[in-house]
């Protein structure tokens, strides 16, 4: 079962996936401060700042999210395939 693993491994798994999450604070960073973008030019194929900058930081964040997702991801799978789980009882 999940919770006869082993509590030391899963604190290593914490740590350092820990620090991974930081970079989805990004994202909110650059959304929550819109005086940083709250202007027309410079526009992009005729579209204000102001739009494209937004548009932009969709795409930059899904990117950001793969990529925690999956350093995040890889180092747990790597610790659990040392504990295998029991079979049906």
């Amino acid at each position: 079962m999940a919770h006869d693993a082993d509590p030391n491994a899963s604190a290593t798994i914490n740590k350092s996936s820990k620090r991974w999450l930081w970079l989805l604070l990004l994202p909110w960073i650059a959304m929550i401060w819109v005086p940083s973008y709250n202007r027309v030019e410079p526009q992009l194929f005729d579209f204000p700042f102001f739009y494209w900058y937004q548009l932009l930081w969709v795409l930059i964040s899904a990117v950001i999210t793969a990529l925690v997702y999956f350093k995040t991801k890889t180092k747990s799978k790597t610790k659990t395939k040392s504990h295998p789980q029991g079979g049906a009882r």
